[in-house]
């Protein structure tokens, strides 16, 4: 390098060059691998995405349908039936709270142009099951409506479930834990299972919807006492009793003894009686994992394993227990971590109303 008149030199030795070679060589290295994986990945994804179609392409297709009609129209139909009051019966169940525009929406029949087109070939092959054909088309376009719907609930229950501090993913795995029954095949036994995907992904889209409405609808926003009047809130406080600094794990309401407890939501009574400090005490336990604990009652409505409904007088309000005067000391509980009433009590007016409209859904679904 010149420079005012002098020329000087830079030397790199043969080590260095070694190592900067062999590090390069490792970066080229890495960068191949991890490209490699990615493509691999991709490759195998695509795979997968494939096979998936070509099996939709199977079912779907009007060969493989015209193939089930030859075989059996008798058994088509019962099978056929059998679908359509199923249908109908969802779309009482999960329509009927809509408004009248998504309702309508939902529940529209036009078929689609690979349905159509498949009417066309099997009217053409097996002109006796034409009429058939149009139904099943029918079916499947409503099926797939339907799961639209359902998604659509299931979004703004998980929005609504957000709003609330919680974990929507977390009540689905409780949701899910808490299932059982004997298994029965749809269509009978002894009989070919279509496995069409669309009903398939229709049953799995209704599942989640029916367990995020349900949790949504268990999350306690009810007031729980017939008193306004918080005279405690949540979290760090002066002991009443030492002066000393203590965690103070719900909220309290004052009001006179004998005021009227309520459930501030829907569940089963896993506590009525004397529990220590908090005197005579009430514990719920909800659908979604949620306990609400209501303490230092002077009196009680209900009795262990009772199921109570939300808005229901559960007890009255007293002083028993670790108390200085009546009042109500009302708790949430979620895997036995107390958290703060007041996401739930407070909670925004158009998330109580997705609240409610996935209550009046759970409600309908329990009583049928």
């Amino acid at each position: 390098m010149r420079a005012n008149g002098q020329v000087r030199f830079l030397k790199i030795s043969a080590q260095l060059q070694r190592r900067t070679a062999f590090t390069l060589a490792s970066v080229v290295a890495v960068w191949v691998l991890v490209t490699f994986g990615m493509a691999i990945n991709q490759m195998t994804f695509t795979a997968q995405r494939a096979a998936l179609s070509a099996q939709e392409a199977k079912v779907e297709s009007a060969e493989e349908r015209v193939a089930s009609y030859r075989g059996s129209i008798d058994e088509v139909t019962k099978d056929l039936e059998r679908r359509q009051e199923m249908l109908e019966s969802l779309g009482d169940q999960y329509l009927g709270d809509l408004p009248e525009a998504e309702a309508q929406a939902a529940s529209g029949t036009a078929d689609s142009g690979e349905e159509e087109k498949a009417v066309k070939t099997i009217s053409a092959l097996v002109p006796e099951a034409a009429g058939l054909a149009r139904v099943e088309a029918r079916q499947i376009r409503f099926a797939e409506k339907m799961t639209k719907v359902a998604q659509a609930r299931t979004l703004k229950a998980e929005a609504a479930i957000r709003q609330f501090g919680l974990n929507p993913a977390v009540l689905a795995r409780q949701a899910r834990n808490a299932q059982g029954g004997l298994f029965e095949p749809f269509f009978g036994a002894g009989k070919k299972d279509v496995r069409d995907p669309r009903f398939l992904k229709l049953a799995a889209a209704l599942g989640r919807m029916d367990a995020m409405e349900r949790a949504l609808a268990a999350i306690p926003t009810a007031m729980p006492a017939a008193s306004m009047m918080m005279s405690s809130g949540f979290g760090y406080r002066s002991d009443p009793f030492t002066g000393g600094g203590a965690m103070h794990a719900g909220l309290d309401f004052k009001g006179p003894v004998g005021t009227p407890i309520l459930a501030a939501a829907e569940g089963k009574v896993v506590l009525a009686g004397f529990h220590g400090g908090y005197g005579n005490t009430i514990e719920i336990r909800h659908a979604n994992g949620l306990v609400t604990r209501y303490a230092h009652l002077s009196g009680l409505n209900v009795r262990r394993g009772q199921m109570v409904e939300r808005g229901v007088q559960i007890g009255r309000m007293g002083s028993t227990g670790r108390s200085t005067g009546s009042h109500l000391h009302f708790e949430v509980r979620q895997n036995g971590q107390a958290i703060n009433p007041r996401k739930f009590l407070e909670a925004n007016p158009d998330v109580l109303k997705v609240q409610t409209v996935a209550g009046n859904r759970a409600d309908s679904a329990t009583k049928e």
